[in-house]
């Protein structure tokens, strides 16, 4: 992928700190650990130039757990402690990313439903683009480091990815296409 021009980094290291303590250096991932993964997927979303609440979400976008890494480094009663961490609208990103039902959301109607407490709503805009920024950095993290994970999953990434178009900006679209446009088995 070709360098894209220079980012505002937010200061991580608080989150770092507390991604250290509930053990993401000790957590297999693939390429490396937990915390190598969330550190690739926060500077992809610099590389692309999110905003510093959208590259802190990437950082943490595992604290809770996801859809798809049931594993969680806090409980959600601890929210606050991310939330002393990385402030609210970062932590924000990160619950809405971390609750979201993967098969409703990657369906064509729209709906947002939370696995937490089974509420079903429309997201924001902003919400849907944070949402698809942060799932290509995630999933295109995964796409570079492991060949099999791109043979096997890459072409129904890049139909999502060409679904979530609209949502994502040019620089994510660009490294979809590059990463999954060419390698991907149908």
């Amino acid at each position: 992928m070709q360098p894209h021009p220079p980012h505002i980094t937010p200061d991580a290291g608080p989150a770092l700190r507390l991604l250290r303590e509930h053990g993401a250096t000790a957590m297999d991932h693939p390429g490396g650990t937990l915390l190598a993964h969330l550190q690739r997927v926060q500077r992809q979303l610099a590389d692309w130039g999110a905003r510093p609440d959208l590259q802190l979400a990437g950082l943490c976008h595992a604290f809770y757990g996801t859809d798809g890494f049931a594993q969680a480094l806090l409980p959600l009663e601890r929210r606050a402690e991310l939330v002393a961490a990385i402030g609210t609208e970062a932590e924000e990103l990160v619950h809405f990313y971390a609750a979201c039902d993967r098969k409703v959301a990657y369906g064509s109607t729209g709906t947002y439903r939370d696995r937490f407490t089974d509420e079903t709503r429309t997201p924001t805009a902003q919400e849907r683009r944070d949402f698809a920024e942060l799932t290509a950095a995630n999933e295109l993290d995964l796409a570079v480091i492991d060949e099999d994970f791109r043979r096997r999953h890459g072409a129904g990434l890049l139909d999502l990815f060409t679904s979530m178009r609209p949502d994502l900006s040019e620089a994510a679209w660009r490294s979809c296409v590059e990463i999954l446009g060419e390698r991907a088995e149908p």
